[in-house]
């Protein structure tokens, strides 16, 4: 190899140590940085030939390890992870806070009315429809029935939900009334991550040993992963849709938001956006992106094919998703 950088940096991996929660917390406050989707084809690209280029041995002229970091990083923000594809934009982690604060702050401004219910949920659960199957672990793609069976029993649910929490707090002190669209967000995310994610349940997601090195699927480790994503989902919409509640009411009290309701809207979505650029990463590191668990959770037939071929493995691993 070449070039100013040494031979053994392990891109493959995270830049900061994965075992600690402030390692994750640093991994994913880059993954998630919202500038992220400001780069062009041509940046994206570049990254993508630095980062393969690395992985062969070929390092350019003058390349440093700062550098060589950020082009991960850039390239770990819009490919996936698994198959490698560069990811639909809405659905990168890198949107997650704009996207996220723009819908949240309107649907918790407009939650009074059925329609502005109907809509504002529909419009939620399909930018999480694209960012579950963005997101999802595994190579193997719903085909078109699948994705979109999942995606209206999804969206009908989430709506469904939030109408029936609706018209359950009609006759409740309207700061009561402003936590609905939170419960139906965490209801529905038990709904639509699974249900997105459903061929995994099926089929399995892959599992490694520590090197990476593939052992087969698992339907049992595709449950534990989604278990996970669905819990950081819930507590990534928590501080943005119960803090701005209390402020909002507060606010709403005052001669400004009297004098001028239609900055209602705006000032929700900037203190959503607020509350969203700390959870979003946060939560994201509550678990290790490469999770893991005992070969003896495995089922019956693949605990066998591994004790066979590897006789001392005692962990496997897998991508949980995002």
């Amino acid at each position: 190899m070449s070039g100013e950088l040494p031979a053994n940096i392990n891109i493959k991996e995270p830049r900061w140590d994965q075992s600690t929660f402030v390692g994750r917390a640093n991994h994913f406050f880059t993954v998630t940085d919202p500038r992220n989707i400001l780069l062009s084809n041509e940046q994206l690209e570049n990254a993508r030939r630095v980062v393969h280029d690395y992985r062969q041995g070929i390092v350019p002229p003058g390349l440093t390890e700062n550098e060589l970091w950020r082009a991960k990083y850039i390239y770990d923000s819009a490919f996936h992870p698994d198959t490698g594809e560069k990811m639909i934009l809405i659905g990168r982690m890198s949107a997650q806070v704009p996207m996220n604060m723009t819908i949240t702050g309107c649907m918790m401004t407009f939650y009074r009315t059925t329609p502005a219910v109907l809509f504002w949920q529909w419009i939620n659960q399909s930018f999480n429809a694209v960012v579950n199957y963005t997101n999802r672990s595994g190579d193997a793609p719903l085909t078109v029935n699948e994705l979109g069976t999942a995606y209206v029993s999804a969206t009908t649910g989430a709506v469904a939900t939030a109408l029936g929490l609706n018209a359950l707090t009609k006759h409740v002190s309207p700061l009561i009334g402003r936590f609905v669209p939170f419960a139906a967000v965490a209801a529905a995310n038990c709904i639509n991550i699974p249900l997105m994610r459903q061929r995994e349940l099926k089929v399995g997601i892959p599992v490694t040993d520590e090197s990476g090195d593939r052992l087969g699927e698992s339907a049992n480790a595709a449950k534990q992963a989604i278990a996970q994503v669905v819990v950081s989902r819930i507590l990534m919409a928590a501080p943005g849709m119960a803090i701005p509640p209390f402020i909002m009411n507060t606010l709403e009290k005052k001669a400004f938001l009297k004098r001028f309701p239609w900055m209602s809207a705006p000032i929700q979505v900037g203190l959503v956006g607020f509350c969203l650029v700390f959870a979003t990463p946060l939560c994201c590191a509550l678990f290790p992106q490469k999770s893991s668990m005992s070969v003896t959770s495995l089922e019956a037939e693949l605990q066998a094919k591994i004790r066979e071929t590897y006789p001392e493995l005692r962990r496997v691993y897998f991508n949980k998703g995002l």
